[in-house]
């Protein structure tokens, strides 16, 4: 096997190869620092005194990631000793692959705080860009990726500052596996977090095929141009999230089709990538590239409606400021359409503002004042190639613009089975299909292709039978209160517990108003049914429901309608009764959220309904779940181009097929994290038969693989993956000469035995993960589940891994862990294991109904919610201080919930009152001088070691007693301080740690 420094060896060697020079000589930061300065006063032709370039140094070197990153690409100025400016750049950035590129080995950074040694650093005109962690075949990246993370987090770490703050790229590697993401603030950069923010790339190539190994990896990404343009060109700096983001592969080939096919003038064409996969990132940048193309006259990127206008311009600025302004209506388009601003180059507008510019019956007559531009290049490209409105204003396009070139993106492009019988350019009504309109695929990116590279989730679809020998035929609704009951039944296990939320797509209007009602209906009588003195076992829904109205006249709902094709044809009959039954659910809304919207502001009360669908994103703790949402019943909206990570269930009542099936499936397979598997789709029409169609048509992928991709395993085929998991656990634990029992876990002897434990056990939970969001399990399938691992076993084992994984972690964690144990190589997945049930506010329900006098039937026994907690990794840092306040409790003391929470606050500050004096007597100190010092560091979360020796110095000592000491006393001090921090960093801290 390649040892890791064999790995390192052979490829700088494969640098060398792509024309790196390799520098043996640059080791430190003296040395980095020196070679830095070479090459910054060759490339601005300046010589600098050894005091001008400390102090340019020290200017430009910037603990804030996004400003190092700006900086780099900036032409910056630096003032002179004698007074003058000097204009300078850190690297060519004109031409970026005139750079002078090297690269280093085991690079040492030592500052006050960290000493870290980096594997492989990239160096672009001295500057250090790239750097290659590098790890044995056996050890999976992740772990490098790990130990980059916990690099960062050291307080005074060479990312803050050195030169290193300028690094670009991680890229980590066991030469079969290549992975790859951007430096970013630590807020961006957090893989424990419930929701990961940090996005992992994998090279490939532009038919998507994988580039995992490392040597092909070096040939395609690292050569000197191929890294110059990842740098230079795609990657993004999010202005409004201070983040760097980079495109992913399908992204930058789409991008750099586009750009070819304008510069060499080859016609129109569009871009086949999926829901989901970053559409609005990939035209940005195409549109800020042509932007320096002096042949191109204007970009017009065009969207339908004017919430789309909005997100979309709000979302181009995000990427850059101020890069497009608001085209409050045609008469501002057509202004900024004349004018010679190089602002003014990329606009952003709506289709329909775009069809009045060119409306030759306009009073206005804006296309008389458009006529400057008839013969000019004019690249339009269009957020979604098959808007409704789109054909009415293609021939207008191409009449006007002569020269003009178009482009679309779709994630569902119309084929000759899915083409409607539409007028389009003003010819004989025929079947349009997006290839008749845009000529050619210039890339494609299908869902196929996302789901494999989880960039979406696949499917997990449950087709509902109801009770009783005569079974629906496809297509058939079956009645309404049987599908009421089957969501209500379902809901829990589809969302996890209500950590995600749902949308209902129905028929109709009229649907739609009669599921409300029975919905209201239905919870009410069960919520009368099932109350307690105590508590309600039934958790009733928050549901609301969100339908345009009749247009009347008013142009905003005309447009909002113009793709709600059922809505706007439902509300041609009986429109008052429509009204009405809006009005009505409105005021439910009102009063369910203390808000005022109006049916007049329509555009208002659905920009609310969207927000709090994903509101779901904040935990109840942080956000009370009486503000969410957990169902949506709707009729057309939110089927197409809205987005949750935290929506993973639709329910259908509604006949789907072809692009519109995909569209409204894609709202539920957003990535978040191992707790959200799949996207859940339960369907009450029986359209396996649409299901097949769509997958055929649109996974670009011959159709057995296609399935096997899209839609996740049976029941069954997972339920004997579990089976397997669990006697893997049982033969490893028999194999350690232990039963197979939680309690036997704390006897396995030595690290490797218990990491395997962790390894084991993560693939049952997994598994289990998965089933617990099966809505369409038999009770025969639930039986053998039990029976498999019961759950009260379970919950034990949940809690041996926490246990087990917490040791391991800080063992991990600790400086100079050997990299060739066992321990090393473990991935902690503790989101596996985060419950959205066993929260704080479910501990504190749960302790308050323990200890009424007449308990309900949902009582528990002191040890089943000690072990309940134990086993979440929600509440790991509150654990034992809830277990020991729990066991100071008395069943039948009839405490209330609020003055269960006010107990427990009492007692957390009674026991690091009672463990600072043991400390503080235990080191010979005053215990009040010691709670001044604990408080000055909580309220500053920053350690100062000065205060330190002001704390030490009543005793007396030499400097050298007193530095034992002070050593002796941070022994005991700083778990107690780490844990009061509750996972914040205490700057400085890390000094005193092992």
């Amino acid at each position: 096997m390649t040892s890791e420094q064999q790995l390192e060896q052979d490829f700088i060697s494969k640098l060398t190869e792509l024309k790196y020079v390799y520098r043996s000589d640059i080791r430190d930061r003296d040395t980095l620092e020196a070679n830095f300065r070479q090459k910054f006063e060759a490339l601005n032709r300046v010589h600098l005194t050894d005091a001008e370039f400390s102090r340019l140094r020290d200017e430009i070197i910037n603990a804030d990631v996004f400003l190092a990153s700006k900086t780099l690409r900036e032409r910056n100025t630096f003032q002179r000793e004698d007074g003058t400016p000097l204009q300078y750049t850190l690297v060519n950035v004109k031409e970026w692959c005139k750079n002078d590129f090297e690269v280093v080995n085991q690079l040492r950074m030592n500052t006050q705080n960290s000493h870290h040694r980096y594997d492989v650093m990239l160096l672009i005109n001295g500057v250090p860009v790239v750097q290659v962690e590098l790890k044995s075949y056996s050890v999976s990246p992740r772990r490098a990726m790990q130990q980059i993370v916990d690099y960062k987090n050291d307080p005074g770490n060479g990312y803050t500052n050195s030169l290193l703050c300028f690094t670009q790229l991680f890229i980590v590697s066991n030469r079969s596996e290549t992975l790859y993401f951007t430096n970013n603030q630590n807020s961006h950069f957090n893989f424990d977090a419930d929701e990961q923010f940090l996005p992992v790339y994998r090279f490939a190539d532009e038919d998507n095929r994988k580039v995992s190994d490392l040597y092909e990896f070096a040939d395609k990404f690292l050569s000197k141009c191929d890294l110059s343009k990842m740098i230079s060109r795609y990657m993004v700096l999010v202005v409004s999230e201070q983040r760097l983001l980079m495109m992913r592969p399908y992204q930058i080939y789409a991008v750099k089709n586009i750009i070819d096919c304008i510069q060499q003038n080859r016609g129109n064409g569009y871009i086949w990538h999926t829901t989901g996969s970053g559409k609005t990132l990939t035209s940005f940048k195409a549109s800020t590239l042509l932007k320096d193309n002096a042949d191109i006259e204007k970009c017009l990127f065009v969207v339908d409606r004017k919430d789309l206008d909005r997100q979309t311009r709000e979302e181009f600025n995000k990427f850059q400021e101020g890069c497009v302004e608001e085209n409050t209506n045609t008469e501002t388009l057509v202004r900024r359409m004349l004018s010679n601003d190089y602002a003014d180059k990329v606009i952003v507008t709506t289709i329909q503002k775009l069809g009045l510019a060119l409306d030759s019956s306009n009073k206005k007559n804006y296309k008389d004042r458009l006529k400057p531009l008839r013969n000019k290049r004019i690249v339009f490209i269009f957020d979604e190639c098959h808007r409704s409105q789109f054909g009415d204003n293609h021939q207008a396009i191409k009449e006007f613009f002569p020269k003009a070139q178009l482009f679309g993106f779709t994630g569902t492009p119309i084929f000759e089975e899915n083409a409607t019988y539409t007028q389009v350019d003003g010819e004989q009504a025929s079947y349009k299909t997006t290839e008749d309109i845009f000529q050619k695929q210039l890339h494609s990116y299908t869902i196929t292709h996302a789901i494999e590279d989880k960039n979406v989730l696949s499917f997990h679809i449950d087709y509902f039978k109801p009770e009783g020998k005569s079974l629906p035929k496809p297509g058939e609704a079956i009645a309404k209160k049987a599908v009421v009951e089957a969501i209500l039944a379902k809901h829990d296990a589809a969302t996890n517990h209500h950590r995600f939320n749902a949308v209902l797509a129905t028929a109709s209007i009229n649907d739609a108003i009669t599921y409300y009602e029975l919905f209201k209906k239905a919870q009410t009588k069960q919520q009368a049914a099932d109350d307690t003195e105590a508590s309600p076992r039934f958790r009733p829904l928050n549901i609301a429901c969100v339908f345009s109205p009749p247009a009347e006249g008013n142009k905003d709902i005309q447009q909002i309608q113009e793709d709600l094709t059922q809505e706007k044809q439902d509300n041609q009959q009986n429109p008052d009764e429509k009204k009405k039954a809006l009005k009505t659910i409105i005021a439910d809304y009102n009063a369910q959220y203390g808000t005022n919207h109006r049916i007049e502001d329509f555009d208002l009360y659905y920009q609310d309904v969207q927000k709090r669908i994903k509101d779901h994103k904040y935990t109840d703790a942080d956000y009370p779940h009486k503000n969410k949402i957990d169902l949506v019943i709707v009729v057309d909206m939110l089927l197409t181009g809205f987005d949750s990570k935290y929506l993973n269930t639709l329910y259908v009542d509604k006949n789907l097929k072809y692009h519109g099936l995909i569209q409204a499936f894609s709202r539920t397979n957003r990535v978040l994290n191992d707790t959200k598997p799949y996207g859940n789709v339960l369907d009450f029409r029986q359209q396996q038969t649409e299901v097949d169609k769509a997958i055929m048509r649109f996974s670009g992928e011959e159709m057995g693989r296609a399935r096997e991709i899209w839609l996740v395993d049976a029941a069954q085929v997972v339920i004997e993956k579990f089976e397997k998991a669990v006697q893997e656990l049982s033969s490893f634990m028999q194999a350690q000469g232990l039963p197979t029992s939680p309690d036997e876990v704390h006897n396995l002897r030595g690290d490797a035995a218990r990491a395997e434990f962790i390894n084991r056990f993560k693939e049952v939970q997994r598994f289990k993960t998965q089933l617990d969001q099966y809505t369409d399990l038999s009770p025969e399938n639930q039986a053998t589940i039990d029976t498999l691992l019961p759950e009260d076993e379970l919950v034990s084992f949940r809690v041996a891994y926490l246990e087990t994984g917490k040791r391991l972690k800080a063992q991990q964690d600790k400086p100079g862990t050997d990299t060739d144990s066992p321990v090393d190589a473990v991935d902690f997945e503790f989101v596996l294991f985060a419950s959205a049930l066993i929260d704080y506010d479910y501990i504190m329900g749960l302790l308050a109904r323990f200890t009424q006098s007449k308990p309900s039937r949902e009582t528990m026994t002191r040890e089943q919610v000690i072990g309940l907690l134990s086993s979440s990794a929600n509440l790991m840092d509150e654990r034992d201080d809830m277990v020991a306040y729990i066991n100071t409790l008395q069943m039948g003391s009839g405490l209330t919930e609020r003055e269960i929470r006010e107990g427990y606050g009492r007692f957390k500050t009674e026991k690091i009152a009672r463990e600072l004096s043991v400390i503080a007597h235990t080191h010979g100190l005053e215990t009040e001088h010691l709670q001044r010092f604990v408080d000055g560091i909580m309220n500053r979360l920053i350690f100062d070691g000065e205060q330190l020796s002001d704390l030490m110095a009543p005793l007396g000592l030499g400097w050298k007693a007193r530095t034992q000491r002070e050593l002796a006393l941070m022994d005991d001090l700083g778990p107690l301080l780490k844990k009061r921090a509750g996972g914040r960093e205490i700057a400085g801290l890390s000094a005193y740690e092992d």
